[in-house]
């Protein structure tokens, strides 16, 4: 069985062969690439991609906001919290709809 010191020493040697072997496929896979750019007329503004001007679209909408109901519609059940369009049910005289906030 290797010692600690054995094992340490082949790492490193690994290590330094690791290095060494992806060096030299690192310069093969450059050649390739610069020869299939200049097969295909490509430049380098071809491969990056273009930033897009504008505010980001976004999938997920901003939560419903938590406020509680300020009117309630009898007759449907309907609430609206005060905030935003006023539902047309509402009326002239809004005060008839208010939820009474006492328990």
């Amino acid at each position: 069985m290797a010692t600690y010191k054995q094992l340490l020493a082949e790492k490193t040697r690994l290590e330094a062969q690791l290095a060494e072997v992806r060096a030299q496929e690192i310069s093969n896979v450059i050649a390739k690439i610069q020869g299939l750019m200049a097969d295909y007329d490509l430049t380098v503004e071809d491969l990056m991609p273009r930033k897009r001007r504008g505010r980001p679209a976004t999938g997920a909408k901003k939560p419903v906001s938590g406020l509680p109901p300020k009117y309630r519609d009898p007759k449907t059940g309907k609430t609206w919290s005060g905030r935003g369009r006023a539902p047309g049910w509402l009326g002239k005289n809004p005060s008839r709809f208010l939820i009474s906030t006492e328990s």
